[in-house]
C-alpha cells in the first residue's frame, strides 16, 4: 500500500471512523456497521480464516495488505491485525489506495 493509504488511513482513525483489534473489530462487524475490514498480511493463519468467513457471512468487503507495524503506527497506536472502517466515503478511497478488495459484495 502507498503512504497516501497509511495517511488516509489515520485521517479516519481521527475522524472516528475506525476500530481496530481483534475483540473491536468483531463487535463492530457483528453489528453491521462496516464497510471495509482491513487484515494485515503478517496476521496469523487462524485470524486471517475467522475474519474472512466472518466478512463473507456478513459480506463484507476486505483487503489483506499491509504489516501489523505499519497499520498500527498509521493509527498512532501498536501493531492491529485488524483494521475495520465503517465510513463508505473513506472505504471506497481506501480500495482504490490499496489496489482493490479480496472479495466484493
Amino acid at each position: 500500500m502507498s503512504q497516501k493509504g497509511y495517511d488516509l488511513l489515520g485521517l479516519a482513525q481521527r475522524a472516528g471512523k475506525v476500530q481496530s483489534g481483534d475483540a473491536a473489530a468483531e463487535a463492530v462487524i457483528k453489528k453491521g456497521k462496516v464497510k471495509l475490514v482491513l487484515l494485515a498480511v503478517d496476521a496469523s493463519d487462524r485470524t486471517k480464516e475467522h475474519f474472512t468467513n466472518l466478512c463473507r457471512f456478513k459480506k463484507i468487503r476486505w483487503i489483506e495488505s499491509g504489516e501489523k507495524e505499519r497499520l498500527g503506527n498509521a493509527l498512532g497506536k501498536s501493531p492491529r491485525s485488524i483494521v475495520v472502517v465503517t465510513d463508505e466515503g473513506f472505504a471506497r478511497r481506501l480500495i482504490q489506495l490499496f489496489g482493490g478488495v479480496e472479495e466484493d459484495f
